[in-house]
């Protein structure tokens, strides 16, 4: 496949089909220069590559859509920092908090909003990559996603995401756009069951289905609570009908939420997004493209059954290789051994 419309037939020696299967296929080092020696193209076919296209999130949804039903599904919004902790005078490398460090780390921040559709596929849909320069926070890049993919032909069910995009605009912006939404919530956020008497989350007995509740600046919401590690985690839903919504409807939602943290991991640990070596803004923004892209196929490939699961690609991907050489090995020891016993002996 080609994102980029061209006029004329391309003399491009490095293209994305190529870009990306190195991504998914090369075990260690996914680098200019490593393309260029398994490809026998030159290194700088490799950087023209990734300094001549320009790849739009929109470039993204129009491949994914083809794929998902864009109707009646979960909408996932999160980020994920892009540990770059060497990289010197990286562009859109900047410190931001990661919840992996629990700290302020030097990277590259993702926000992304990933799609689960009415038959469980799932993929992501937009993202943004943050550029302090632009002044924007996380949640502006939020609510102008959500606009875009609403814009483009998306009509989610409901919207998810954790604490840090539950702002009252965030969640009044999702309540305009006429769908439901799930977000996680602290503890100290401020709620009443009767009119004029406000408290905090924590001090409520929340039952397994859910309590009634007025979120304050915003209005009726329905509580829920769950326990991670002696921990109790609140997440308030909100549905623009008034319709029954019980444990096993919060339960399948949040299920649905979890998706978009397993990508993250997996665009990291499959997909190389962390690991490049170009330092002007556009390569970089292609090479994060591509590597989402990379994913989305892997996505694709998995649906198509062609394996379980991408780690298990991974995994099938170098068998026959490193069984044909540890055959080779052994045997050539085989050989070896009675000699050096021989010379030993002697």
């Amino acid at each position: 496949m080609e994102v980029r419309k061209t006029t004329r037939p391309t003399t491009a020696r490095c293209t994305l089909p190529q870009y990306m299967g190195f991504l998914i296929s090369e075990p260690k080092s996914s680098t200019c220069t490593r393309l260029a020696e398994v490809t026998g193209i030159s290194h700088d076919s490799v950087n023209r590559f990734l300094h001549r296209e320009d790849y739009q999130p929109k470039d993204l949804f129009d491949e994914v859509a083809q794929d998902l039903c864009l109707v009646g599904g979960t909408l996932s919004v999160d980020d994920s920092v892009l540990d770059k902790p060497y990289s010197h005078h990286v562009k859109l490398v900047s410190h931001f908090w990661s919840g992996k460090h629990h700290r302020a780390v030097k990277g590259i921040n993702l926000v992304t909003l990933y799609y689960t559709d009415t038959n469980g596929r799932h993929m992501p849909v937009n993202y943004r990559i943050c550029d302090k320069s632009e002044g924007k926070t996380k949640n502006d890049y939020f609510r102008e996603m959500l606009a875009e993919v609403l814009d483009w032909g998306l009509k989610p069910k409901f919207v998810t995401g954790d604490s840090w995009y539950s702002c009252v605009r965030n969640l009044k912006t999702i309540k305009n756009h006429q769908t439901g939404f799930m977000f996680a919530v602290e503890k100290n956020r401020t709620v009443s069951q009767e009119k004029g008497q406000w408290l905090q989350i924590q001090y409520l007995d929340v039952p397994c289905d859910g309590l009634e509740v007025w979120l304050k600046e915003f209005g009726k919401v329905k509580l829920f609570r769950t326990t991670l590690k002696d921990q109790h985690r609140y997440y308030v839903v909100y549905l623009p009908e008034d319709s029954p919504f019980q444990h096993d409807d919060f339960k399948t939602i949040h299920d649905q939420h979890w998706q978009i943290e397993q990508y993250h991991r997996a665009i990291k640990q499959v997909c190389h997004i962390e690991h490049f070596q170009v330092r002007s803004e556009r390569p970089v923004r292609n090479h994060i493209f591509s590597s989402i892209l990379s994913f989305v196929y892997l996505q694709k490939m998995q649906i198509a059954q062609e394996f379980t699961n991408i780690y298990q690609h991974q995994r099938e991907l170098f068998k026959d290789v490193v069984g044909a050489f540890i055959e080779h090995f052994a045997k050539g020891k085989e050989t070896l051994l009675p000699k050096l016993k021989g010379a030993i002996n002697a």
